[in-house]
Protein backbone atom coordinates (compact mmCIF):
# COMPACT_ATOMS: atom_id res chain seq x y z
CA UNK A 1 0.00 0.00 0.00
CA UNK A 2 0.93 3.43 -0.63
CA UNK A 3 2.40 6.03 1.99
CA UNK A 4 1.16 9.12 1.80
CA UNK A 5 3.19 12.21 2.21
CA UNK A 6 1.87 15.15 3.13
CA UNK A 7 3.05 18.17 0.22
CA UNK A 8 4.95 20.88 0.92
CA UNK A 9 2.55 24.19 2.26
CA UNK A 10 2.66 27.30 1.80
CA UNK A 11 3.67 28.14 5.45
CA UNK A 12 6.91 25.51 5.13
CA UNK A 13 7.35 27.50 1.65
CA UNK A 14 7.41 31.00 3.29
CA UNK A 15 9.82 29.87 6.04
CA UNK A 16 12.56 27.97 3.65
CA UNK A 17 12.26 31.60 1.92
CA UNK A 18 13.37 33.71 5.22
CA UNK A 19 15.75 31.61 5.92
CA UNK A 20 17.52 31.21 2.63
CA UNK A 21 17.13 35.34 3.13
CA UNK A 22 18.51 35.71 6.13
CA UNK A 23 21.50 33.64 5.39
CA UNK A 24 22.28 35.68 2.50
CA UNK A 25 21.43 38.98 3.64
CA UNK A 26 24.17 37.90 7.28
CA UNK A 27 26.75 37.41 4.27
CA UNK A 28 25.79 41.25 2.88
CA UNK A 29 24.60 39.44 -0.25
CA UNK A 30 21.44 40.69 -2.09
CA UNK A 31 19.42 36.89 -3.83
CA UNK A 32 16.58 35.98 -5.18
CA UNK A 33 14.54 33.13 -3.77
CA UNK A 34 11.87 30.54 -5.30
CA UNK A 35 10.30 27.43 -3.68
CA UNK A 36 8.32 25.25 -5.84
CA UNK A 37 6.21 22.35 -5.07
CA UNK A 38 6.85 18.73 -6.31
CA UNK A 39 5.38 19.13 -9.48
CA UNK A 40 7.07 22.65 -9.86
CA UNK A 41 5.06 25.27 -9.28
CA UNK A 42 5.71 27.98 -7.81
CA UNK A 43 4.76 28.31 -3.85
CA UNK A 44 6.78 31.35 -2.31
CA UNK A 45 9.06 34.16 -3.80
CA UNK A 46 11.40 36.61 -2.86
CA UNK A 47 13.80 39.33 -4.55
CA UNK A 48 15.57 41.27 -2.48
CA UNK A 49 15.38 44.48 -4.40
CA UNK A 50 19.33 45.25 -4.76
CA UNK A 51 19.17 41.78 -6.55
CA UNK A 52 20.03 41.31 -10.28
CA UNK A 53 16.64 40.76 -11.77
CA UNK A 54 18.04 37.74 -13.39
CA UNK A 55 18.29 36.17 -10.18
CA UNK A 56 14.60 36.02 -10.13
CA UNK A 57 14.57 33.70 -13.15
CA UNK A 58 18.03 31.91 -12.30
CA UNK A 59 16.42 31.59 -8.74
CA UNK A 60 13.51 29.42 -10.08
CA UNK A 61 15.33 27.58 -12.87
CA UNK A 62 17.64 26.13 -10.24
CA UNK A 63 14.51 24.98 -8.01
CA UNK A 64 12.87 23.53 -11.36
CA UNK A 65 16.01 21.41 -12.19
CA UNK A 66 16.14 20.49 -8.96
CA UNK A 67 13.04 18.97 -8.34
CA UNK A 68 12.78 17.86 -11.64
CA UNK A 69 16.12 15.48 -11.38
CA UNK A 70 15.52 14.89 -7.14
CA UNK A 71 19.30 16.15 -7.13
CA UNK A 72 21.07 19.09 -6.30
CA UNK A 73 22.07 21.68 -8.97
CA UNK A 74 25.84 21.72 -7.52
CA UNK A 75 25.80 17.80 -8.42
CA UNK A 76 24.83 18.15 -11.96
CA UNK A 77 27.14 20.45 -13.64
CA UNK A 78 29.30 17.90 -15.01
CA UNK A 79 26.08 15.84 -16.46
CA UNK A 80 25.76 18.54 -19.40
CA UNK A 81 29.23 18.47 -20.19
CA UNK A 82 30.05 16.92 -23.94
CA UNK A 83 29.72 13.17 -23.78
CA UNK A 84 27.87 13.21 -20.08
CA UNK A 85 24.09 11.65 -20.07
CA UNK A 86 22.78 14.93 -19.72
CA UNK A 87 24.56 16.85 -22.59
CA UNK A 88 21.38 17.81 -24.33
CA UNK A 89 19.11 17.96 -21.77
CA UNK A 90 19.04 21.45 -21.39
CA UNK A 91 17.84 22.15 -24.39
CA UNK A 92 15.28 19.09 -25.14
CA UNK A 93 12.46 20.38 -22.79
CA UNK A 94 9.99 23.03 -23.50
CA UNK A 95 11.01 24.44 -19.93
CA UNK A 96 14.43 25.84 -19.20
CA UNK A 97 16.84 23.76 -16.73
CA UNK A 98 19.92 24.82 -15.39
CA UNK A 99 22.76 23.17 -13.97
CA UNK A 100 24.19 26.25 -11.69
CA UNK A 101 24.45 25.52 -8.00
CA UNK A 102 21.89 27.00 -6.16
CA UNK A 103 18.94 24.37 -6.06
CA UNK A 104 18.07 22.09 -3.15
CA UNK A 105 15.27 19.36 -3.60
CA UNK A 106 13.13 19.03 -0.70
CA UNK A 107 12.51 15.93 0.98
CA UNK A 108 9.85 14.26 3.11
CA UNK A 109 10.02 10.61 4.26
CA UNK A 110 12.32 10.22 1.09
CA UNK A 111 10.11 11.59 -1.46
CA UNK A 112 11.26 14.88 -2.98
CA UNK A 113 8.04 17.33 -2.41
CA UNK A 114 9.55 20.56 -3.81
CA UNK A 115 12.42 22.35 -4.17
CA UNK A 116 14.35 25.96 -3.52
CA UNK A 117 16.64 27.74 -5.55
CA UNK A 118 18.61 31.16 -4.72
CA UNK A 119 19.99 33.26 -7.37
CA UNK A 120 22.43 36.09 -7.08
CA UNK A 121 25.64 35.29 -5.44
CA UNK A 122 28.45 32.94 -6.89
CA UNK A 123 26.82 29.08 -7.71
CA UNK A 124 28.59 28.19 -4.20
CA UNK A 125 26.96 31.36 -2.05
CA UNK A 126 23.80 30.23 -3.42
CA UNK A 127 24.50 26.24 -2.76
CA UNK A 128 24.86 27.42 0.92
CA UNK A 129 22.17 30.16 1.38
CA UNK A 130 19.59 27.21 -0.07
CA UNK A 131 21.14 24.53 1.85
CA UNK A 132 20.12 27.17 4.55
CA UNK A 133 16.49 27.65 3.66
CA UNK A 134 15.87 23.57 2.96
CA UNK A 135 17.71 22.88 6.34
CA UNK A 136 14.21 24.16 7.88
CA UNK A 137 12.16 21.49 6.54
CA UNK A 138 11.36 19.32 9.74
Amino acid sequence: MATTITPLTAQEADTIVAAANHAAEAAGVAVSVAVLDAGGQLLAFRRNEQALLVSGETSRAKAYTSVQLSTPTADLAGAVTPGAPFHTLQTALDRPLIFIAGGIPLFRDGRVIGAVGVGGGSPEQDHDFATAGAGTLA
